[in-house]
């Protein structure tokens, strides 16, 4: 037996399937996840958490260099984020697809 939620998401996922996977939603979802990590980066370089990093960092490793590193791990994050939620819905729109033609067979 199907809920009335199961089948909301059927019709949900089949009509918007294509433009989820590139949503702009997600996408910023996953920029502000990856934001929050490069921040985290940034704030354990500037408070001199791992004084040996900091020295390697600063002797061999331009400013520039550092900010497009971090940039890179934002726009990922941002990219894994939203197909991982593309993912997840896929899954459960073939989850719940497979339970119903299960009881389909079984009637």
């Amino acid at each position: 037996m199907f809920t009335e939620q199961e089948e909301k998401f059927i019709l949900w996922w089949e009509q918007n399937r294509e433009s989820q996977k590139k949503s702009l939603k997600e996408f910023m979802k996953g920029l502000s996840k990856g934001l929050a990590i490069s921040f985290a980066i940034i704030l354990i370089v500037v408070i001199g958490w791992y004084k040996r990093a900091n020295m390697e960092a600063n002797a061999k490793m331009s400013t520039a260099v550092f900010m497009i590193a971090l940039l890179g791990i934002t726009v990922f994050m941002a990219w894994l984020y939203q197909n991982y939620q593309w993912e997840v819905h896929e899954q459960q729109y073939l989850e719940i697809k497979a339970k119903r033609n299960k009881e389909n067979k079984g009637n």
